[in-house]
């Protein structure tokens, strides 16, 4: 089978996972090809990404490695079927791959929890106050340029007007709610934005206030994005080159706890709309 080219963070992530599925069956690569009457360099390429993989061949291949979990071993073989390229390829000349792989992730999510220090929620961030941030990049992005980055993040936003939309937790740090981006004008657009969208029944969004203290360490911005299993979540951070994606067991972990800490001290959601109203009256 032909090698990919830069495959995507979904397509690593199911390599991954059908590494992950050899290991816990106790197989070294020789082993494995062994079993599956193949080679070993084809089953390392598979695993790395770099091959494809059917679907019926992820079910022969759990099914030699004795997977005992059925939804772990559809929700790999739903992976693999894909073939349909979604809207962010039409951004791949124009973006790192880090910014494809987020709206990839994005689309295909079951459930967002994320956490906002300093920046409104992507998803939930209105054209005016997108168009200001992106006027704070250094260096400054040319018009056009502007233009595509504000299209991608307008268009992230359509996966919360699906028939089947994620449910989604934002939690939002009293820091963010004040930042003026673009001036008060703006500002107080963005804040009436974030509380029409709290009213979908998908979206639940909970203010930090200053008065809750410190939180745990999120890195900044960060989200927790779940899986159609929870063996397929993943933890996306904001850095300063690009979304960073983390998926080991331990951070999962780690991660969902801080976001419960979080959350613990957070403001329920109707006296978070409360508080996001002051805020817009302030402004």
């Amino acid at each position: 089978m032909p090698s990919r080219k830069a495959p995507t963070a979904r397509q690593r992530r199911l390599g991954t996972e059908l590494r992950k599925m050899r290991e816990h069956a106790g197989l070294s690569l020789a082993q494995a090809a062994a079993l599956l009457s193949t080679d070993r360099t084809a089953i390392s390429n598979t695993e790395s990404g770099r091959f494809g993989v059917s679907s019926d061949r992820v079910r022969t291949w759990a099914g030699h490695y004795e997977c005992p979990d059925a939804a772990y071993i559809d929700a790999l073989a739903g992976m693999a079927a894909e073939r349909i390229s979604g809207w962010w390829e039409d951004y791949r000349s124009d973006f790192s791959s880090g910014a494809l792989d987020l709206a990839e992730l994005e689309h295909h999510a079951v459930g967002i929890r994320s956490v906002q220090i300093m920046f409104m929620p992507g998803l939930l961030q209105n054209e005016d106050y997108a168009r200001a941030v992106f006027g704070e990049v250094v260096p400054p992005p040319s018009p056009a340029r502007q233009r595509r980055l504000l299209s991608h993040r307008l268009k992230r936003r359509d996966v919360l007007d699906r028939e089947d939309p994620p449910a989604c937790t934002f939690l939002i740090h009293e820091a963010a709610l004040r930042m003026t981006y673009g001036g008060p004008n703006v500002a107080r657009g963005q804040l009436t934005h974030l509380l029409k969208e709290s009213d979908r029944d998908n979206i639940t969004i909970r203010v930090i206030p200053f008065a809750a203290g410190g939180v745990p360490e999120t890195g900044g911005s960060t989200q927790y994005v779940y899986g159609s299993v929870p063996q397929l979540d993943t933890v996306q951070m904001d850095t300063a080159t690009g979304p960073a994606f983390l998926d080991a067991e331990t951070r999962l972990v780690n991660y969902r706890a801080v976001l419960d800490r979080t959350e613990e001290r957070s403001l329920d959601p109707e006296s978070s709309r409360d508080f996001i109203r002051r805020i817009a009256q302030q402004v």
